[in-house]
């Protein structure tokens, strides 16, 4: 099992980040890259082509301003591709959103909210999940390790508030 973490540019690798640090937690392959849809658009093909063959099962494609690489990606390969609009230094990411998010029928990509490179790398861990049990009970745990977090966060402001 392996996941494709491809941005548009290496600006946008802190926001990325984020996400990988999720799939390390899990455990999960990834391969990180950056290409650009505009800028290297025979590579982004090329890439996209060969993903399945090269053992990609999920690609999650990070991108600002037009933000077109997830759709160019997903229109090269049947794998599940997932938008990460990246907010930019126009529209506060809302550009990059409204590119990913208005796919035409029939080449659809997933699509997270604007810098939310960790609810990608989790939808991408869930995909996975589908066919490996252990995945599904780490993301099962992980939930669990959520809720308690809050619960002893509740705690501590009810405790402040007396």
């Amino acid at each position: 099992m392996k996941i494709a973490v491809v941005m548009g540019s290496d600006s946008d690798y802190e926001v990325v980040k984020k996400g990988l640090d999720i799939l390390k937690y899990f455990g999960v392959e990834y391969e990180a890259r950056v290409i650009s849809a505009h800028r290297t658009p025979d590579t982004a093909l090329e890439f996209a082509k060969g993903a399945e063959k090269n053992g990609f099962e999920v690609i999650i494609g990070a991108a600002g301003k037009s933000a077109h690489l997830p759709g160019v990606l997903a229109a090269m390969t049947v794998l599940p591709v997932i938008g990460l609009p990246i907010k930019s230094s126009t529209m506060d990411g809302l550009d990059s959103l409204l590119s990913i998010v208005q796919m035409p029928k029939g080449i659809p990509v997933a699509t997270v909210a604007i810098n939310g490179a960790e609810n990608a790398a989790l939808l991408a861990v869930q995909m996975l999940s589908i066919k490996d049990e252990s995945l599904r009970e780490k993301l099962k745990k992980h939930r669990i390790e959520m809720a308690e977090e809050v619960k002893r966060k509740d705690s501590k402001i009810m405790g402040l508030e007396k």
